[in-house]
């Protein structure tokens, strides 16, 4: 049993609004933050992927994101297994089209695009036009649920990699897909487990980004 080096108790309800400021500590010791802090992205991914009670989490998750007038904008799509040839096939008739003065041939290895991970997500955004929310604020809606995705992914020990382009912008993806004429497709999660000899690349220092503002100068 340790023994507890916490101050004596006070009444609850003078505790839960006195800010824990007494006692020096290190604010990195956090095993949230550790998870925040080393998160990265993972090109390709290999087997196994997240079962399904882990993909299960990892939708909980995206529905934690911010969503300003509870619209739920967020819509997924889980591609696996035999249906990556199909998305692999696709990625190869929309390349296609783009140049249609090459032969379909040529753009055959854009396939294998589709399994560079054993588990991949569509993203779209449902935007609704008559709710007085900005189309902006449902878009970064379903950004920030993709980024908690993101996170739990990694807090369970695989890798994700979120993919955008043309690809995920074209028309016959979207439809392919079988999304709504108001859900914008707005990239891909490819989902699996990260090669052990993945390393962190450097991350430059977040104070160079961040500017604190003191009011207008008169």
């Amino acid at each position: 049993m340790t023994t507890s080096t916490l101050a004596p108790s006070r009444p609850a309800a003078d505790a839960a609004h006195e800010p824990a400021h007494d006692a020096p500590h290190d604010v990195r010791a956090n095993a949230a933050l550790d998870v925040l802090l080393s998160r990265r992205s993972h090109w390709p991914l290999a087997e196994p992927a997240p079962r399904d009670a882990e993909l299960d989490l990892i939708f909980e998750a995206a529905m934690r994101a911010p969503d300003h007038g509870k619209l739920r904008p967020w819509r997924f799509v889980v591609v696996r297994g035999e249906a990556r040839g199909a998305l692999g096939d696709l990625l190869v008739d929309i390349a296609a089209s783009r140049t249609p003065e090459s032969p379909r041939e040529a753009h055959a290895h854009r396939r294998q695009r589709a399994f560079a991970a054993p588990l991949v997500i569509a993203l779209a955004a449902a935007i609704s036009h008559d709710t007085g929310i900005p189309e902006v604020e449902q878009v970064l809606a379903l950004g920030a649920a993709t980024m908690n995705m993101l996170n739990a992914i990694h807090a369970l020990g695989y890798g994700g990699f979120w993919a955008t382009g043309a690809d995920s912008y074209d028309t016959r993806m979207h439809d392919a897909l079988g999304f709504a004429e108001n859900e914008q497709v707005l990239g891909f999660l490819f989902v699996g487990t990260p090669p052990a000899s993945s390393a962190d690349k450097p991350r430059p220092p977040g104070a160079d980004y961040v500017r604190e503002w003191f009011g207008t100068s008169q």
